[in-house]
């Protein structure tokens, strides 16, 4: 029965994030993803969060590149708080811009890929923006759990200015 229960969870979750619809102009990914350089773990700073992300503390999400050229996912979490119950999630990405390398389709359950956008990258790979042409979720990571508080308001500053409402942004504690 829990089994069942996680799987119409995660085919809820594919639905919502697989949505066609798509709000405002066409959101531009970074030029180009060195893919290798990407792989690793990132730590979640702040996102706009799917149901399965509110309470998260101590988020990450990590890539390793496979054989075949999909990419593992491992995002893991403490739900509620530093000692709550620990949460996993296991996707696996599809590259669907081979030229960009940025536009991904991140699959929970099979045949929906949900739209996973690298709109922005830093030069040396440690800040990035994870978005979706609908506007409704965005992550904002990094390779260390904290930032700069002059880097987040950059970050913020570039969420808005590709559409978001930025008050909907929720911190992600991290404590490590």
């Amino acid at each position: 029965m829990r089994a069942l229960s996680k799987l119409a969870l995660i085919t809820f979750v594919a639905i919502i994030l697989g949505g066609c619809a798509a709000k405002g102009p066409e959101m531009k990914t970074v030029e180009h993803v060195d893919l290798d350089r990407f792989m690793g773990s990132w730590y979640v700073i702040a996102n706009i969060p799917t149901f399965l992300e509110k309470e998260a503390h101590n988020a990450v999400e990590t890539y390793s590149l496979n054989d075949d050229g999909t990419i593992a996912t491992n995002f893991t979490f403490r739900k509620g708080g530093f000692d709550g119950k620990a949460k996993e999630y296991n996707p696996k990405a599809f590259i669907r811009d081979n030229v960009s390398n940025a536009l991904w389709g991140m699959r929970f359950v099979w045949p929906i890929k949900a739209d996973y956008r690298i709109v922005y990258l830093d030069d040396d790979y440690t800040k990035t923006i994870i978005g979706r042409q609908n506007r409704d979720f965005v992550w904002i990571m990094a390779r260390t759990p904290t930032i700069s508080d002059l880097d987040y308001e950059q970050l913020v500053s570039f969420v808005e200015s590709i559409g978001y409402d930025t008050s909907k942004l929720q911190r992600i504690p991290q404590q490590w």
